[in-house]
């Protein structure tokens, strides 16, 4: 097995122990930090990402998982820096006005850091002004909303309009959570649903990059 692979098994097994060590391995021995992170770090959560959409991994592997990427990182970030090497594109999340719930959100944070976006993550009982101002004040390629409560999905809405009236071009939009659904983001107006965390990185990184 090779030492991007071994990476890349570092961050499926958890391991955040092993993951900076290979990672300082691997640059040791002449690795492009790029090609680390890319063919080690995102490799490796990208088959997590699989394992969770398929069932096989739960919500506890998957942050395991993302521990161990993030340790990995660290070591890395200073050498892709160096190099020039930036995320691909930028994603604003958050939940939604009138709504605490983040474990859902989080999930997807991670998933979208493993997809290899930069992710600004506005946490919870965020209004629509909020998300308007961050993809005013910089470029942002997708925007994703989460609501687990059936009487927040109306902010949802209302987030998803104000975008779209105030920020031009106007983000990819996708949205999410446990009441909502796919007709759901048909009527207002979002450009994607994910049911799941999984399911929702994929979706963003084919909205994304599918069409560069």
């Amino acid at each position: 097995m090779s030492l991007l692979e071994q990476i890349a098994q570092a961050v499926i097994d958890g391991d955040e122990v092993s993951t900076p060590k290979l990672v300082e391995q691997a640059l040791a021995e002449g690795a492009a930090a790029k090609t680390v992170l890319q063919d080690g770090l995102l490799k490796g959560m990208t088959e997590v990402g699989r394992r969770f959409r398929e069932g096989e991994y739960f919500v506890p592997e998957v942050l395991i998982a993302a521990e161990a990427m993030k340790a990995g990182t660290s070591v890395l970030k200073p050498h892709l820096a160096r190099a020039g090497v930036k995320p691909e594109a930028t994603a604003v999340i958050g939940t939604v006005r009138g709504d605490l719930h983040d474990i859902g959100k989080n999930l997807v944070a991670t998933m979208l850091e493993g997809a290899g976006f930069e992710v600004i993550d506005l946490g919870v009982d965020v209004p629509p002004e909020k998300f308007v101002e961050v993809c005013l004040s910089r470029k942002v390629d997708i925007v994703a909303l989460s609501a687990l409560l059936t009487t927040t999905m109306a902010m949802m809405e209302q987030s998803v309009k104000q975008l779209k009236a105030e920020v031009r071009p106007t983000p990819t939009i996708i949205v999410g959570g446990a009441p909502v659904t796919q007709e759901y983001a048909d009527k207002i107006g979002a450009n994607g649903y994910g049911r799941d965390a999984a399911t929702g990185a994929e979706l963003a990184k084919s909205l994304v990059f599918g069409r560069r």
